[in-house]
């Protein structure tokens, strides 16, 4: 897996496809989070829907990952493990998934807020969310990595938030993860330069508090070093002339969360 693999028009209509499915799932689950449910059952509609869609999940049995979502509640960063915990008011609730469609994967991620959240939570997510559309849009033919890093790093810095330096954004579509890695901190015009056809995920994590990182007990989950808080946002992006093709659409989602309020 050393070198890049490039996509081509036919490589990226069927991306387009598994990634519409991958959106109006995660839409579903807005309409499910809420107090008094198990992340556990939301895992088990996710594995429910993709199968019923002609899809089968990306993350299942990936090196040894037992479930079809990696679901990480509050301190809880990435990769936690859906479980009896029942979602609590106030709750940040990260559901990152992806179906593989005719061979193709695809991935994305969002954080729920669960009812009435902190002002402190809410500008958390609303701050990730905005630095992965700054970084997203230096997707472009042309441009370099750093780029993208770099718009990430100098908006969330610009709040004081710990960024994670542990786990990185990642090219996609013919496996889960493939080359090039692409950090949420880093230099403008360093690193690879980017040309049509590269298919990358996009994932700023961001700490409330400070930058680091341990472990779960389960082996998987990542957790912010301090408890402290952490918001996870994705996209899938192609790189494009001009501007990039965000496959991913967190419409859906917002859909039902504005209906919700």
């Amino acid at each position: 897996m050393s070198a890049i693999r490039y996509k081509t028009e036919e490589d990226i209509q069927q991306l387009r496809v598994g990634a519409d499915i991958l959106s109006r799932l995660l839409g579903e689950i807005a309409a499910l989070i809420k107090p008094g449910i198990t992340t556990l059952s939301l895992d088990k509609f996710a594995h429910d829907y993709i199968h019923d869609h002609g899809c089968t999940p990306s993350f299942l049995g990936y090196q040894g990952f037992p479930y079809s979502l990696c679901i990480s509640v509050n301190d809880a960063i990435v990769h936690g493990f859906p479980s009896d915990y029942v979602i609590q008011e106030g709750d940040l609730v990260s559901v990152d998934g992806g179906v593989t469609y005719n061979g193709y994967v695809t991935d994305s991620a969002y954080t729920f807020p669960v009812g009435e959240i902190t002002s402190e939570a809410r500008q958390l997510l609303d701050v990730t969310l905005k630095s992965l559309d700054l970084g997203a849009a230096q997707a472009v033919a042309g441009k370099r990595i750093g780029d993208i890093s770099s718009a990430i790093q100098d908006y969330v810095n610009g709040f004081g938030y710990g960024i994670v330096r542990e786990l990185v954004g990642h090219g996609v579509g013919f496996a889960l993860h493939e080359k090039p890695e692409v950090p949420n901190y880093g230099r403008r015009g360093a690193g690879l330069k980017l040309q049509e056809g590269l298919v990358i995920c996009i994932e700023p994590m961001i700490n409330l508090g400070r930058a680091g990182v341990k472990y779960g007990d389960d082996g998987w989950t990542i957790l912010t070093v301090d408890g402290k808080l952490s918001a996870h946002y994705e996209y899938m992006v192609v790189v494009r002339k001009g501007q990039p093709e965000i496959l991913t659409t967190f419409d859906h989602i917002e859909n039902v969360l504005v209906k919700n309020h």
